[in-house]
């Protein structure tokens, strides 16, 4: 399959870099239901190039089917990563895949944990008849991921990005750090973070799992007591690279 565009006129086109629009790039490798929506990271300025495809194929050599998400970054919307990825898991669901998780690293982990929490907010008006399927994804993983907006933990960069000049608006702030937004209903989760991560600290991680908890939502969580932000696969790392076997093992016990 080739790559998918997500809309005929995205949302917030006007606000976007030289008109791009999103889309999302199919890794199938079975007949299964059931896929992994893949997002790199960037600091809603970019997106990394390891954490894209080579992480679709880490999937489908687990036999998970896997989507690569091209999403908006800066300059763009506030709202239009959130609409992306929600589009996104909807347009998945619309080809016929009946469970659809989220993957993520880094600000792109801050995009799929927004997806888990924030999956009836809408960030967009609806296009058609794939905007009546459910933006909610079936399980989220957010690798070494942003996850507050607040001010002392968040990653100012990322912040800055995504919301621009009003990034010291508190009431997106609060919308925005994910954890505030965890419920009964959220998604289970497979966590993971280096203690030492110099970009992104490991309180996001932390205080994610800590909302799971108090809300009785199912999650793994892992932290790795040495390594630095933006690791990947981490397959140079014999500790940390275990952690995609582990995210598998988690996807298949929830009939990935």
């Amino acid at each position: 399959m080739e790559k998918i565009m997500l809309w005929q006129k995205p949302p917030y086109i006007e606000y976007t870099n030289n008109g791009f629009e999103p889309s999302i790039t199919p890794k199938i490798v079975n007949d299964k239901k059931t896929a992994v929506l893949v997002c790199p990271g960037g600091g809603y300025g970019g997106k990394a190039d390891h954490e894209k495809g080579v992480i679709g194929d880490m999937f489908n050599e687990h036999g998970i089917n896997s989507f690569i998400l091209d999403y908006n970054v800066a300059p763009c919307h506030k709202f239009a990563p959130l609409s992306d990825i929600q589009r996104a898991i909807r347009t998945i669901r619309s080809l016929g895949f009946e469970k659809v998780a989220v993957c993520g690293f880094s600000a792109g982990g801050h995009l799929i944990c927004s997806s888990a929490t924030l999956y009836d907010y809408p960030a967009y008006e609806k296009a058609d008849e794939i905007d009546e399927l459910s933006a909610r994804p079936d399980a989220f993983i957010p690798c070494y991921a942003v996850v507050t907006f607040q001010d002392e933990f968040t990653h100012l960069g990322s912040r800055q990005n995504l919301l621009s000049d009003e990034w010291q608006n508190k009431e997106l702030i609060d919308l925005f750090s994910t954890e505030k937004n965890v419920n009964k209903d959220t998604p289970p989760a497979f966590i993971w973070h280096t203690a030492t991560d110099n970009l992104v600290p490991v309180r996001n991680s932390l205080e994610l799992a800590s909302a799971l908890s108090k809300n009785g939502v199912y999650f793994e969580l892992h932290i790795f007591p040495v390594g630095c932000h933006g690791l990947g696969l981490a397959y140079d790392h014999e500790d940390i690279g275990i952690w995609s076997d582990c995210a598998c093992t988690f996807l298949k016990k929830l009939n990935f």
